[in-house]
């Protein structure tokens, strides 16, 4: 049985090694560029605090704190790889397509450019969804709520990349579902009827998901759970133009023509 997979498994390592190795160079681009690409995660928050300084008359320089020594070296680490990671996807996907590839028709190898291509605009869609909706309404909520000369907020900058990334990452690869759907309605593992069948209990996994993908708090959630109601609504529609579910009458009528034909 292991002669079986051993060719296999190490078509994974190579294709493991390839995607380590496109982000390991994607990890050392984003280290040069950190200082930019830190300016760009902290935009967001710096706005909130302004916006929130200024209405509610309580002065702040909108500086992010650290309380750990090294605390800002391990977080450019932590950001250089999260972007790495993100300018790497579309070899990853590529690699990703490459190993499943030689169990697919010739027809179906084909595909690969609209899965990477496909996979990394929506992977790209669902971070700026993130950026500029989820993560600007999210801590405007959060640091507002309860925000005066008593209590003001003083944000860690390892707190703040830890929401900022799990956030980033959480929309990323949820919208990647109408891609995923897609291809697996081509192979024919789905279909839109099954995935009719399985909503109410994709609507539970949804909210679980948004609940461990967000902050503790309503808005947020709801924020990520109804976009991915959405993809999930879109998803059925594309499933149903490329593997749509056979109508039970015509499965039902095929065997009867058949007796017919074989009792005459």
């Amino acid at each position: 049985m292991f002669e079986d997979i051993k060719p296999h498994l190490s078509e994974l390592r190579r294709r493991l090694a390839y995607s380590v190795a496109a982000l390991g160079i994607m990890f050392v681009i984003a280290f040069i560029f950190s200082d930019p690409i830190m300016h760009w995660m902290e935009a967001p928050l710096q706005e909130i605090l302004k916006t929130v300084s200024q209405k509610n008359g309580i002065p702040t320089d909108g500086k992010l704190i650290t309380t750990q020594v090294g605390g800002v070296m391990f977080v450019t680490f932590k950001v250089a790889f999260l972007a790495g990671f993100l300018f790497a996807i579309p070899v990853i996907l590529w690699q990703l397509w490459a190993f499943i590839a030689p169990g697919l028709y010739a027809n179906e190898k084909k595909m690969v450019i609209p899965f990477v291509l496909g996979g990394s605009i929506m992977f790209t869609i669902g971070v700026l969804f993130a950026y500029y909706i989820v993560v600007p309404y999210g801590f405007e909520f959060l640091i507002t709520f309860g925000y005066n000369a008593n209590y003001v907020a003083l944000i860690t900058i390892e707190d703040y990349v830890g929401f900022f990334s799990k956030i980033m990452f959480g929309f990323a690869i949820a919208f990647e579902l109408p891609v995923f759907a897609y291809f697996l309605a081509l192979l024919g593992l789905i279909t839109d009827r099954s995935m009719i069948a399985f909503f109410k209990y994709a609507i539970v996994i949804i909210f679980i998901i948004a609940a461990l993908l967000t902050p503790p708090d309503v808005i947020t959630q709801l924020l990520m759970a109804m976009p991915l109601i959405l993809l999930y609504g879109v998803s059925i529609l594309i499933v149903k133009m490329v593997n749509p579910a056979e109508d039970e009458e015509e499965t039902q009528e095929t065997p009867e023509r058949d007796g017919s034909v074989a009792n005459t």
